[in-house]
């Protein structure tokens, strides 16, 4: 009897530990990890028909961030991105919206979920899944479900909904790192070839 009621009580103690866990604390924890002072490294893969299939490396800092993929490179230092088409030879400069930055950096949700959201989680082993909905139906990104490791907080899986389609992106080797803000702005010397089209 002693036992099943201390199985009980360990039980229960579980259960609440894990509705403890709030959406929002889990994005909270989330986004501390994820926009580190320092700088954060991971590789990538995303999978959609309105952008097609890409795999690269990014590097995020606070706000900004640089991905290097097959197609191209994107730099954004927080607000101006440069995008570099490989098959073009171009650049193109402009200030992109939260949909453009979310298309490219499979963790700007972390600026979004505060505002314009509802958020819903559940729970599993492993992660955290959290499902955000906006909240005004013109918004750019409709819904997110957000893979979390239960563990180290980070997202390993970010699906988006734009308009009726879905984007998949798979997040791997997440690394803390000590990045130089120099990274996240275009150097013209590097391309020096390429056209620069001004959108702004």
């Amino acid at each position: 009897m002693e036992k099943i009621r201390y199985m009980f009580w360990g039980m229960l103690f579980l259960v609440t530990a894990s509705y403890g866990q709030t959406a929002s604390k889990v994005l909270d924890k989330t986004a501390a990890v994820v926009s580190a002072k320092s700088g954060v490294t991971a590789s990538f893969t995303i999978s959609s028909k309105q952008y097609g299939n890409s795999s690269g490396t990014i590097s995020v800092k606070v706000r900004k961030f640089y991905a290097n993929t097959s197609a191209g490179v994107v730099w954004f230092d927080g607000k101006t991105q440069w995008t570099y088409v490989k098959q073009n030879d171009e650049v193109n400069i402009c200030t992109p919206t939260p949909a453009d930055l979310q298309a490219i950096n499979p963790y700007h949700f972390i600026y979004m979920y505060k505002k314009g959201y509802t958020a819903t989680m559940t729970t599993n082993a492993q992660s955290y899944v959290v499902t955000l909905k906006a909240t005004n139906k013109n918004s750019g990104v409709q819904e997110m479900v957000i893979t979390i490791n239960r563990q180290s907080y980070v997202p390993s899986q970010i699906k988006m909904l734009q308009g009726k389609q879905w984007t998949f992106i798979q997040v791997t080797d997440f690394k803390k790192a000590n990045l130089s803000d120099s990274i996240f702005r275009f150097n013209p010397k590097a391309y020096p070839n390429a056209e620069i089209i001004d959108l702004r």
